[in-house]
């Protein structure tokens, strides 16, 4: 039989769609399933490297200046396949670097471009990314050239930075050291609209009032890095504008200077695309067909011509000068009237009234021709709100201060997901210790660690207190943007010690006890808040008869006041912590949900979550003393008996309907032994946590359950300790 003939599914091995479904198969079947899969996404399974492969030494080995000089000679290679606007691509660099960074939000400090998520769904299907895939195609030769020392991550925002200093600008530094992830980010979430560019009143309470935005997001529609172009939902009006400017920017962890400094700056070069209809213009990567090898937004008709490209639909540049770092924007944004006009696509955009020709900038392809330049909503936001007004004419009265603004503000943008300066690499990192940094002073190592522990456990303090103390000092850390953890002890200073969640009245009695033995001893309090958690666990650990140790790396110091912007904290507050049982209130998601969050921003895999949240319910560390999930008439030592309990058939779980809680009784007797919260029965209901759960049940693991409790701590406590790679 001619295989034209076959027919297309019958007796066919392969699996037809079950491997290429959107969505993982169980939560298809069962949507309200708790997806696990977040945290393993970018675990040694997804990685190509070889699993001895240390990029902070691949890219200390990198030719730096010799990388830099091929970006710079990148800038002006122009290739007919996506020709260069005046044959230059740094406005297309600029706006990769960008829309690569502009994805971070600091409400759970996610997105940004510290590890080369623009390369993978959906970001690089995203109709603010149209036609970004192509200036990555330009990157490759410089990205195949250098290898693995050289990521995806720091190239793209590499490109970015030469592009401005080969237009004039000094810029404020840049580092390495940014790590590529090979598959998209699952754990981020970018909104629940099923369309791109959906109305915004689906992501905001209140569309007139801004600070409504759904929590964390930070864009006004999905698909768009920041706000629409146009105007609020297509309707331009700048003053509106403005507004969800301000918030969309702000959930950026930018001012309103800094916000100034990149609309302004960002449009003082290149230009917008939108010469022709939108109709002819193909589908984005992820729903191009095998044959476009990738890219998207397929582009007919553009025969070599920069002026024929397509990206979002709105046609101009904002300055005579696109090539050059000058005041050209100001000159024109204060210096014509604008009124609204149509791009050749049918965007909404901002057009000067009687320019004469010879200031409006020249075709990008064909230099005999000029067009008016353009400002979109978002620009005219600039003039027309008092404060941002007021901003620009300042740097329009003081050059170097705009530049020097700008470079600052684009640094932060650039650079705000990577951590501390500890993370950054190679000769232009700034010498200068910025706020936004979370600057902590390198702590002293040489104390006598052994006699602060003998200090600690003669200080009366009890094992349960001292161990979370410890552990809300660390669990502030979050991998996504590299902020908060022990170092600094920040948790003695505003805002963390008056948070809820570190009940202040305990935390502010154990630093009582340990704040005296830093200053006697000559150890950090950092390192000491960390040494009463690992005095209290092997406490524990010994009265369950058990001989672990609980290793500790001194060297954490102190952060002050001066050195922590509190209002930038505010954001790494927990409202839930599964570990210590404990939720501020009640929300859209379910407490596992929020556990599961937690987890995967400390970095910990599903088994390290479950035996650091059965170890934290015997030790007797839930917050308020709340006895939901002490599984154990053994408070107090670090045994496996939450497992034991939980698996064992002798009792039954019986759902209290007044309070969402759940009581645990002796099946004979009906008697209530324990009570308990979702996130403690998710580990016997869940059947990928339930396998993790009869490991740590078994007879034979008792030890085991010690082991990795101690394992899973430890990375807690040293998830910020970037200096011991150093």
């Amino acid at each position: 039989m001619d295989r034209n003939d076959a027919k297309p599914t019958g007796g066919c091995p392969v699996m037809h769609g079950g491997n290429t479904a959107t969505g993982a198969p169980v939560t298809q079947w069962w949507p309200k399933a708790l997806n696990l899969d977040i945290l393993h996404q970018h675990g040694a399974r997804t990685s190509p490297m070889d699993p001895d492969y240390d990029h902070r030494e691949a890219v200390e080995g990198l030719d730096f200046e010799a990388v830099k000089t091929d970006v710079r000679a990148l800038m002006t290679n122009n290739q007919e396949w996506w020709p260069a606007d005046w044959g230059h691509y740094g406005g297309l660099m600029i706006r990769l670097a960008w829309h690569s960074a502009g994805s971070y939000r600091t409400g759970d400090g996610r997105g940004g471009a510290g590890s080369g998520n623009i390369r993978f769904a959906p970001l690089n299907s995203w109709p603010d990314n149209a036609s970004l895939d192509k200036a990555r195609r330009l990157l490759w030769p410089i990205k195949k050239k250098y290898g693995n020392a050289l990521s995806w991550a720091d190239l793209i925002v590499l490109a970015g930075n030469m592009a401005y200093e080969s237009m004039g600008l000094e810029m404020f530094g840049f580092g390495f050291g940014r790590e590529d992830i090979w598959g998209p980010e699952t754990d981020v979430y970018w909104g629940s609209e099923r369309e791109w560019l959906a109305p915004s009143e689906n992501r905001y309470g209140d569309l007139e009032n801004p600070s409504t935005l759904e929590n964390p997001l930070g864009a006004v529609h999905m698909g768009l890095i920041y706000v629409n172009p146009e105007g609020v939902n297509g309707h331009p009006d700048p003053a509106k504008t403005a507004l969800h400017v301000r918030e969309t920017f702000a959930r950026m962890a930018m001012n309103d200077e800094e916000t100034a400094a990149l609309t302004c700056g960002g449009h003082t070069v290149g230009k917008a695309h939108g010469r022709g209809a939108v109709d002819r213009i193909g589908v984005e990567p992820e729903a191009a067909g095998i044959h476009a090898q990738g890219l998207g937004w397929d582009n007919p008709g553009h025969d070599g011509k920069a002026s024929q490209t397509f990206t979002s639909g709105i046609e101009g540049a904002w300055t005579k000068e696109p090539l050059q770092w000058d005041m050209g924007y100001f000159d024109n944004l204060f210096g014509y009237e604008w009124e609204l006009a149509k791009s050749p696509a049918g965007a909404w955009q901002w057009e000067p009234i009687d320019m004469p020709e010879e200031a409006k900038p020249v075709d990008p392809t064909d230099p005999s021709i000029r067009h008016n330049p353009i400002m979109t909503d978002a620009d005219m936001a600039m003039k027309v709100d008092p404060i941002y007004n007021e901003i620009c004419r300042r740097f329009r009265a003081d050059p170097g201060y705009f530049a020097e603004t700008f470079a600052r503000a684009w640094f932060k943008l650039t650079h705000r997901d990577m951590g501390p300066k500890a993370n950054y690499l190679g000769p232009d990192v700034p010498t200068e210790d910025l706020l936004w940094q979370d600057p902590i002073p390198v702590g002293d190592t040489g104390y006598d660690v052994a006699g602060v522990e003998a200090k600690i456990a003669e200080s009366g303090l009890p094992a349960a207190d001292m161990i979370a103390t410890a552990w809300d000092s660390a669990r502030t850390f979050r991998g996504s943007d590299k902020r908060g953890g022990a170092n600094g002890a920040r948790i003695r200073l505003a805002p963390q010690k008056d948070w809820e969640g570190n009940e202040p009245d305990r935390l502010a009695r154990v630093l009582g006890v340990l704040e005296p033995i830093a200053a006697e001893t000559g150890a950090s309090i950092a390192d000491v808040i960390v040494l009463a958690g690992n005095v209290g666990l092997r406490r524990s650990i010994e009265a369950a008869g058990f001989a672990v140790e609980v290793p500790f790396a001194p060297g954490r110091g102190d952060a002050t006041d001066d050195t922590t912007d509190a209002e930038s904290f505010a954001v790494l507050e927990p409202l839930a912590d599964g570990f210590r049982n404990w939720q501020k209130a009640e929300y859209a998601v379910q407490p596992e949900e929020m556990l599961l969050d937690r987890a995967q921003l400390l970095g910990l895999t599903a088994a390290e979550m479950t035996v650091l949240l059965g170890g934290m319910r015997v030790l007797g560390t839930n917050h308020g003393g709340t006895r939901h999930g002490v599984f154990t008439d053994r408070e107090g030592q670090l045994t496996n008996d939450f497992f034991v309990n939980l698996t064992d058939m002798a009792y039954r779980w019986d759902p209290v309907e007044a309070d969402g809680t759940y009581e645990i009784r002796d099946r004979e007797t009906g008697e209530v032994r324990w009570t308990a919260t979702r996130v403690d029965l998710v580990f016997g209901s869940n059947s990928i946590l339930r396998s993790y759960a009869e490991v740590y049940a078994q007879d034979d693991n008792a030890e085991k359950f010690v082991r990795d409790f101690v394992s899973a701590w430890t990375k807690v406590m040293d998830a910020d300790r970037f200096d011991l790679r150093t």
